[in-house]
């Protein structure tokens, strides 16, 4: 395969190019469907006029169908996507992106999705449905599986399919409410990717931060120690990975809290811990649910996050050295890669 690759890109080099451009515009069409041109022409940063003409060829080769509500992807157009997408990743060098990331972050399984979620709305879904696809792949029967909140992680749910093995399957939240919308929060992905699977699920009926009374006095709860019991014995945890900043705004942190945060240098935040660029916790929240070394005693740890913006925010939570699988985008893998030749270029 890469040789042939390699081979065409030497006699055709525009081919690759051309392919890339129309698996892309496929693949937006297909995770957003159904969809106008105007929308298209914004969320693929294009003008419409530049793809009308690309449309009108994949409808013609019977790819795309269109309809008063938009364009969609034919079953044709899926039969195409799901033939490419075994050869994506070395054609498009996704591969060796993920080997480079792989190598740089020391994770012993990287996989690179093609775009970047910062620029386009569907990458998120692939990713979604690229996690959806791994965790698949690694569950076993009577799993206990913590779940994280996010849109990354409610793509992976809704991208989830009903299977035999899942059957005896609970997925718990891994922590409480972020007093966000209720549809990312993890008690709700809990339950959707039970309903999605056939399995079961647990609730956790606490606030994400809460204050040190409160928080003793929710510990002493029996029906919350038994959920935290049953957190501690998951399998797998399946989470994603925010920004420290953006992370502390949506828990309605104050202007003087944020300020402080910043100082401390936090980049990244997962499981309510806060890291700076070293990897080293620089603030912790007063939370119940899963806590890191609890995620560190998990046999699987499911990470996915997207966008050239996460790339800081992945690399610090890498240092942690607890995870199984991380799934990004080519956007995050690009920054990231870079961020690391350019300090390296920094040492004498």
């Amino acid at each position: 395969m890469r040789d042939l690759i390699e081979i065409q890109q030497k006699l055709l080099p525009d081919l690759v190019d051309v392919l890339r451009k129309r698996y892309m515009l496929l693949q937006s069409i297909f995770h957003l469907q159904p969809i106008g041109r105007r929308t298209l022409a914004q969320v693929s940063s294009t003008t419409e006029r530049i793809l009308r003409g690309e449309v009108e060829l994949l409808k013609e080769m019977g790819l795309l169908s269109f309809t008063a509500a938009g364009m969609s992807v034919t079953e044709e157009g899926q039969r195409v996507l799901e033939r490419l997408e075994p050869m994506v990743a070395e054609l498009f060098g996704l591969t060796e992106l993920a080997q480079r990331l792989q190598h740089r972050l020391k994770i012993p399984e990287v996989i690179v999705v093609q775009g970047d979620a910062d620029r386009s709305e569907w990458v998120k879904q692939e990713l979604g449905r690229v996690g959806a696809r791994v965790l698949k792949q690694r569950i076993r029967e009577r799993d206990v599986v913590a779940v994280t909140g996010g849109t990354s992680i409610a793509s992976l749910a809704e991208h989830l399919t009903p299977s035999p093995v899942f059957r005896s399957v609970q997925f718990v939240p891994a922590r409480g409410g972020l007093g966000e919308k209720v549809e990312l929060q993890a008690n709700t992905l809990a339950s959707v990717m039970a309903a999605k699977t056939g399995g079961t699920y647990r609730l956790l009926h606490v606030p994400d931060r809460l204050s040190p009374d409160a928080l003793q006095a929710l510990l002493d709860e029996p029906q919350v120690v038994e959920v935290l019991e049953l957190l501690r014995t998951a399998r797998i945890v399946v989470h994603g990975i925010g920004d420290a900043l953006v992370m502390a705004k949506r828990r309605k942190y104050s202007p003087q809290e944020l300020e402080e945060l910043e100082q401390t240098g936090a980049v990244s935040e997962a499981f309510g811990y806060y890291f700076d660029e070293a990897g080293e916790i620089v603030h912790r929240m007063p939370t119940i649910g899963l806590q890191l070394e609890d995620v560190r005693k998990a046999e699987v740890v499911l990470s996915i996050a997207g966008g050239a913006s996460k790339a800081k925010a992945i690399l610090s939570f890498a240092k942690q050295s607890c995870q199984s699988v991380l799934i990004t985008d080519e956007g995050a893998a690009r920054a990231l890669l870079a961020e690391g030749n350019e300090k390296e270029g920094e040492q004498p």
